[in-house]
Parts: C-alpha cells; sequence; structure tokens
C-alpha cells in the first residue's frame, strides 16, 4: 500500500458577497414601542462597564467605533463606539415570530407580550462595537458561521477596503 502525500492548503483569502432579501412585517417606529424604555435603562445602567463582545475574545484591537477610530482601551466613558445589539430577535421582527418556532427554544414565550418584553431584556442584547455591529463584516453584514467564526478566529474578517497584508 502506497502512502498518499498530505497537500496542505496555503493560507489564502476569499472575498465573499452575500446578496438576498429580508421581508420585514409591518411594525411600528422604533421610539413609539413601550419597551423602547427598557432597551435604553438597560443600556444605561451597564454601558459605563461594557466591552464590546468580539472584541473580549480576540483582542479589542480589532475594534472602532462609527467614524472607524481604534476602540482598544475598554471599557470607556459612556461606551464611546458601542452599540446595542438585538442578537435574537430584531424589534422589526417581533410582530412576525412562529411562536411555536421560537418556543422550542424558549419555551418561556409563551405569548406576544412575553416576547417583546424579553426582547429588551439581557438574554437579546449584547455590546458591540460599530466595526462588529453594523461595519462590513459586522454581524448586520456577515453570514452567520462566518461571524460567528470571527469571535475565536483573530482577522477573520477583513473589512471590505482594508489593504490585506
Amino acid at each position: 500500500m502506497t502512502d498518499v502525500p498530505v497537500v496542505v492548503t496555503v493560507a489564502h483569502t476569499q472575498t465573499v458577497t452575500q446578496k438576498y432579501t429580508l421581508t420585514y412585517p409591518d411594525h411600528a417606529p422604533r421610539a413609539t414601542d413601550p419597551h423602547y424604555k427598557a432597551f435604553n435603562a438597560f443600556r444605561a445602567a451597564h454601558v459605563d462597564a461594557a466591552v464590546c463582545f468580539v472584541g473580549q475574545h480576540v483582542g479589542f484591537d480589532e475594534c472602532s467605533d462609527a467614524l472607524g477610530k481604534p476602540m482598544v482601551t475598554q471599557p470607556s466613558p459612556g461606551g464611546h463606539g458601542l452599540e446595542l445589539h438585538h442578537k435574537i430577535l430584531e424589534f422589526s421582527l417581533l410582530n412576525s415570530v412562529d411562536i411555536k418556532a421560537l418556543m422550542q427554544d424558549y419555551p418561556f414565550l409563551i405569548d406576544s407580550a412575553a416576547i417583546d418584553a424579553w426582547a429588551e431584556t439581557e438574554s437579546n442584547l449584547m455590546f458591540i462595537c460599530a466595526r462588529h455591529h453594523r461595519g462590513s463584516g459586522g454581524i448586520h453584514h456577515a453570514a452567520f458561521a462566518d461571524f460567528e467564526a470571527s469571535i475565536y478566529v483573530r482577522g477573520l474578517i477583513v473589512p471590505s477596503g482594508t489593504p490585506l497584508g
């Protein structure tokens, strides 16, 4: 029997483009949501000690604010550059949740009132920097598997326009 040589794939980059259409249900403006006060209260109560969830894992040197300025020192006064993300369900989607499907993972969410209240709690919220939230390759742009892996693999997602090498 002959040994087959192992060929290692060398490190490389690959450009990924995602394109699809989301269908949002009717929903009231965020500011009129009675639970929005809970969202703001949660942010106010926790922002001074908050850090970017991704940066906490792979290093704050991968974090930046909305203007692209590095956020290597966290926590920062007033949570500068940090944004509060709905990690499971965004406000705009609450009106179309399939309660039976949601109850498979969250059996205590038995009706829309419970879901609306839960949406603004720590179970559904996470602090992340602007880059990891809305930036190129952030949670609102990268494929789920890619974003999740970027929490544990430094430099996995390189924002568009960033020179490689």
